[in-house]
């Protein structure tokens, strides 16, 4: 009778922990549907691999309005919306800080924000327009599909030659 009790206790236990598994690391289609209808509830950016990034990448143009996703918790600036393009091109940045082991990384989040500033400015200036995206697009987009080799490719920071950094 005992033995039997430790079998079902070891099922519930497995079966939890694969739920939980689950739900920290959504498939890619079903983050984006989540982020889509605002009902991702995780507080962590999904722990998604360098396997995922082609999938990701074709969301990065995406400008639908998100409000549910997760926020680093020690940023002092609270944005209560951001493009979901936006956001998946921090998700990705996530990937490859997580590959490099950035100093950056707090938790999965590579910066404090899925927000682009401007490099060159003496003061922090955020900035949130439809260009900005759309460049910084494209340097993903142009990173993934070069030539280097993996482990280089992953130590290239993206966005090096555009106006732009993460926030």
């Amino acid at each position: 009778m005992k033995s039997l009790y430790k079998l079902i206790i070891s099922i519930i236990l497995v079966g939890l922990i694969g739920c939980e598994k689950q739900a920290d690391n959504p498939e890619v289609e079903t983050y984006i549907n989540q982020l889509k209808s605002n009902s991702y509830e995780a507080h962590e950016l999904p722990a998604f691999q360098p396997s995922d990034i082609p999938a990701l990448l074709n969301y990065r143009n995406e400008t639908t309005v998100i409000s549910n996703f997760p926020h680093n918790g020690i940023s002092s600036l609270w944005a209560p919306e951001c493009k979901l393009g936006m956001y998946v091109l921090w998700t990705i940045e996530s990937i490859r800080a997580v590959e490099t082991k950035s100093e950056y990384l707090i938790g999965r989040f590579p910066s404090q924000n899925p927000i682009l500033a401007l490099r060159s400015s003496t003061e922090l200036k955020l900035v949130y327009d439809t260009k900005s995206q759309n460049d910084a697009a494209k340097a993903y987009y142009d990173w993934w599909h070069s030539i280097h080799i993996f482990k280089d490719k992953m130590k290239i920071d993206p966005l090096k030659d555009t106006d732009y950094r993460w926030h």
